[in-house]
């Protein structure tokens, strides 16, 4: 009896440890620079009213000399087809529910599609951001990479 009091209590201290072993976020947390999972890019993540928002701020074609511009030519208002990526607001309506940022919307300018999304900070500079169509089963999960500033760390000169 005195050993099943003794593993309900370790399990119920396991089970509280902060979500099995994720980070435990403040609401701020997730500001600043995020490479993408393919490093194609990078988004700067900042407060907008009582919710989060994101823009990119860099576009490896660019600076690599790919390309002097690069523009959402696949965007469904055609309209904006000739707005440049750079400074495109492609995270919104981000809240913080104490886990995570959930009821955002996350834009894929190389698609043209909006998802809903949600955002959890696995360690403190590791982001998971999940985007999905209708519930989150049918989704996919990028992992992204705090980075110190708009450019990339691994094309910082040292």
């Amino acid at each position: 009896m005195r050993l099943i009091k003794i593993f309900v209590r370790l399990l119920l201290v396991s089970f509280s440890l902060n979500s099995f072993g994720e980070f435990k976020a403040e609401p701020t947390d997730i500001v600043g620079f995020w490479l993408s999972e393919n490093k194609k890019g990078v988004v700067e993540i900042y407060p907008k009213g009582d919710a989060f928002e994101g823009k990119i701020v860099w576009v490896k074609d660019i600076y690599e000399g790919k390309a002097d511009v690069k523009f959402d030519i696949h965007n469904p208002d055609k309209s904006k087809r000739k707005q440049p990526l750079i400074g495109l607001v492609n995270l919104k309506n981000f809240k913080f529910d104490g886990r995570e940022w959930s009821g955002g919307t996350i834009y894929d300018p190389q698609k043209g599609k909006t998802y809903k999304a949600f955002m959890r900070l696995s360690k403190k500079d590791t982001m998971k951001l999940r985007g999905f169509i209708g519930i989150s089963l049918f989704g996919r999960t990028e992992v992204w990479s705090r980075q110190k500033s708009a450019t990339p760390d691994s094309y910082e000169k040292n």
